[in-house]
């Protein structure tokens, strides 16, 4: 059991938002974390819509909260990630909470992640979709029930929902994972890392809000099979690598 000591100091949260072209929802999707109070990170990765100039105007306004962090060219989203995490351990933030920027996550559900860390003080906070998998198209859902049960399988931790970017990580969490994938990858990555260290992994639930007006799937049967056992494959060579230098300390 952690001491009080331990406990994370919620005020020291903050909100990390990676976006690509997302000009349309980010503003917001800012707007709405603005009512937390807490400081409001967004890696605007390489944009070339009129994303850049939004995040400026909303900077005029609320200098105080938002931070804008910018990559020349787009990186993916594992390095865009993987800046905002720096900046937060650079920062000495208790932690953060990430949410996407496209709109299809429902800011109002910060809320509960804040609640389950002052209640279980856990090192890292899934949000899965699984408990209302309304509107999700059925390819999206199968994809994520059989990515969710291989990961977890491999992490050793029940993770309801592996493709979930609505997560809480720790401080702890941030400093420790070193971090070798540079896309959408980096999400799982994360998951099995942290289950290998024991970490203490949360699931709770979460509504996605799906612009049915304009939503395509970006799930390709084939390239994203290959994609994914490529990941699985690499995981197994971390798994070797990790045990392997633990036992070394």
């Amino acid at each position: 059991m952690k001491n009080a000591i331990d406990k994370t100091d919620l005020s020291k949260i903050a909100i990390l938002i990676p976006s690509y072209n997302e000009c349309r929802y980010i503003e917001g999707v800012i707007e709405k974390c603005l009512k937390y109070n807490l400081d409001i990170v967004i890696v605007n990765d390489g944009s070339t819509d009129n994303t850049p100039e939004i995040l400026e105007k909303l900077s005029l306004s609320y200098s105080d909260k938002l931070i804008i962090i910018n990559h020349d060219i787009n990186k993916g989203k594992g390095e865009a990630l993987k800046t905002g995490f720096n900046y937060a351990v650079y920062k000495n933030y208790s932690g953060i909470i990430t949410i996407d920027a496209d709109g299809q996550h429902d800011v109002g559900e910060i809320k509960n992640f804040l609640e389950e860390i002052e209640k279980c003080n856990p090192d890292l906070i899934v949000g899965s979709r699984f408990d209302n998998i309304k509107g999700m198209p059925f390819i999206r859902r199968f994809v994520n029930y059989l990515t969710s049960w291989i990961i977890s399988s491999i992490a050793g931790k029940k993770i309801a929902d592996v493709q979930s970017g609505y997560r809480f990580l720790s401080l702890k969490v941030l400093k420790n994972i070193k971090l070798e994938t540079k896309n959408f990858d980096t999400e799982p990555e994360i998951l099995l890392k942290a289950g290998w260290m024991n970490y203490c992994i949360k699931n709770i639930p979460i509504k996605t809000i799906y612009h049915l007006d304009e939503f395509k799937s970006h799930v390709n049967p084939v390239k994203d099979t290959i994609k994914f056992f490529k990941l699985v494959f690499k995981s197994f060579v971390w798994k070797k690598k990790f045990f392997k230098e633990s036992k070394s300390i």
